[in-house]
């Protein structure tokens, strides 16, 4: 049983985690990387475990049921006494068009009602400001509480009495309630009026969204909730994709390796917007193609960074706050000291994330010429870096080699420059890249193959195997039939593999040996098994991927092999983007309904 049995809920401005107990435990405000209002996933820097935390409380709380609308970002969770009252709690992100744009406004909302019984309820609403240290300043009015921090102020407008509220009184409920926090402005309508319809909307939206999705057959339910939850990962003013929308969640238990993730690697943003391409999903591409665009344009032609703030930040520099950590596990992290490293495969996935937009003629403001040029600038570095020590896509802290994989995917950026070229009729431009794609492919099948394991290795020179050599199919560098490539998916699941879940590399690494599993690994593991011919054994192994969800369908970074407990920042998106990739993979097609 997964210790994160939390739902996500967003619109592409902000995201919450709701516990099964309806608890509101993490809110960054204003946006995706901001200040954590609600930190209850990380502690009280108070010792008060309520503050910090949006509750709706049941008295005499017995059990609870949580689960998403069908097609939706709206979870609804159920809780029951053991003398059978009950009440219903829907929480949203309010999303959807209106006026002809889209409205994603940086507010929660929080619709109750009693569906059994006479139940009581209690409200405890405990933001907190500047990560837990300070406090709020709390004013009321007939219908709402404002809650004054240092930089900004929320408001929380209500049906619901005030003074129950404010003074966390319990009282009875018999009718629909709801909460409406967001910024500190009087509402066009009362609270429940305009939450029941903003419920309605939100939902609407979401299901006329997924209702636009190219899905497989198989594994339909899945495919939906990844699909959705990565789009939650989006911030849409820049189109920045975050990794997650946690900090510091460890990736096992007391080892330090806690990272914040509230940030756009530009590694894993390529594979979201990949995987919701798969799903004829473009937008997405779309407005990360408009981010990706601003990142070069700041670029000043030396250290491209391997992250970037969602607002092209550049200086994320890492600190520690006063919070307690996931179940009392610290340091809670702010920013990520990885802005600094040198990781050289940044450069074949900004290329491999920009390269549809080329050909793909469903684009509004499809790629062209000049934008080409701007790509030729990403793709001298990639040929220039391509056998130059570097962190790697592990981002080790304390050593750097010539690892495989970021010559690999220096390998994909001139390769994919060559087809573009050729797309675009730039037959000289294509020669070039061509022949640059060759000499990188020469030095990966030289320097990159250990003649005496029979296996393609992590680093140029080196006898260690990483889990990263598995897109080498992928990113179509060898045929997956290859003897070569074929040894090489042996081997490593020889060295990495534990029971049907992958390691990313068994060496020790800055803090140790890893302990625990890593999900996209896996997932790469399944693809890599069915391009190879070996669906059914890659099948098994999905299917246990599946069962590693946690309660409402969501996965979070790594696992713990044995018991299937998750741990890592939470939900991760190249976790989400395994789903998808491994259904569309192995998933019979429509032709085989009955």
């Amino acid at each position: 049983m997964s210790s994160l049995e939390l739902a996500l809920i967003g619109n592409c401005a902000i995201a919450g985690l709701v516990d099964t107990s309806a608890r509101i435990v993490w809110t960054c405000w204003p946006r995706l990387d901001g200040d954590p209002i609600f930190h209850g996933l990380l502690g009280a820097s108070t010792g008060d475990e309520h503050d910090g935390v949006f509750a709706i409380e049941l008295v005499g709380l017995a059990r609870s049921e949580q689960s998403y609308d069908e097609n939706t970002a709206i979870v609804r969770t159920r809780l029951f006494t053991a003398d059978g009252d009950a009440i219903e709690i829907a929480d949203f992100m309010p999303r959807f068009e209106s006026r002809g744009r889209s409205f994603r406004p940086t507010a929660l909302a929080r619709r109750v009602s009693p569906i059994a019984g006479r139940p009581r309820i209690r409200v405890r609403c405990r933001p907190r400001f500047e990560w837990g240290a300070r406090g709020p300043e709390i004013t009321t009015g007939s219908n709402h509480i404002r809650y004054l921090g240092p930089e900004f102020a929320v408001r929380l407008t209500t049906n619901a009495p005030i003074t129950y509220v404010r003074d966390e009184t319990a009282f009875l409920i018999d009718r629909s309630l709801s909460f409406y926090l967001g910024p500190d402005e009087t509402l066009s309508d009362g609270a429940d009026s305009l939450c029941r319809q903003f419920e309605e909307n939100t939902a609407d939206y979401w299901r006329r969204w997924t209702r636009r999705l190219s899905l497989p057959f198989e594994w339909q339910e899945a495919v939906i909730r990844a699909a959705i939850t990565l789009k939650l990962n989006t911030f849409e003013e820049t189109g920045a994709i975050v990794a997650a929308v946690t900090t510091s969640v460890p990736e096992a238990a007391n080892t330090e390796r806690n990272w914040d993730y509230r940030y756009c690697w530009l590694r894993d943003a390529f594979f979201v917007v990949r995987a919701l391409n798969s799903l004829s999903e473009m937008e997405t591409m779309e407005n990360y193609l408009r981010y990706l665009h601003n990142v070069i344009e700041g670029w000043d032609g030396d250290h491209f960074q391997p992250l970037y703030g969602i607002a092209l930040e550049r200086n994320l520099v890492e600190r520690t706050v006063d919070l307690p950590g996931y179940r009392g596990m610290g340091p809670v992290r702010v920013g990520n000291q990885a802005y600094e490293h040198h990781q050289y495969d940044v450069y074949g996935n900004i290329i491999l994330g920009a390269a549809q937009a080329f050909v793909d003629r469903r684009l509004l403001n499809p790629a062209g010429i000049e934008a080409f040029a701007v790509m030729e600038r990403i793709g001298e570095e990639a040929f220039r870096r391509y056998d130059k020590p570097d962190a790697g896509m592990w981002e080790l802290r304390f050593r750097a080699r010539v690892h495989t994989t970021s010559s690999l995917m220096s390998w994909a950026a001139c390769d994919r420059l060559a087809k573009i070229a050729t797309h675009l009729g730039l037959v000289d431009r294509a020669a070039v890249w061509a022949e640059r794609a060759h000499v990188i492919r020469e030095a990966i099948m030289t320097k990159g193959w250990n003649e005496k394991l029979g296996t393609f290795v992590e680093s140029f020179g080196g006898e260690d195997l990483d889990a990263g050599l598995l897109l080498m199919a992928e990113v179509n560098f060898i045929d997956p039939r290859d003897p070569r490539f074929v040894a090489t998916v042996d081997a490593i699941a020889a060295k990495l593999r534990r029971g049907n879940h992958m390691f990313r590399y068994h060496a020790a690494d800055d803090f140790g040996e890893p302990e625990n599993a890593f999900n996209i690994c896996t997932f790469w593991l399944i693809d890599a098994l069915a391009r190879m011919g070996r669906r059914e054994e890659a099948r098994e192994i999905y299917e246990t991927m599946l069962a590693c969800r946690n309660h409402v369908g969501l996965l979070s970074e790594d696992v713990t092999t044995a018991t299937g407990e998750l741990w890592g920042n939470f939900p991760q998106t190249y976790s989400m983007v395994g789903i998808i990739n491994g259904a569309v993979r192995l998933s019979n097609g429509w032709d085989k309904v009955v």
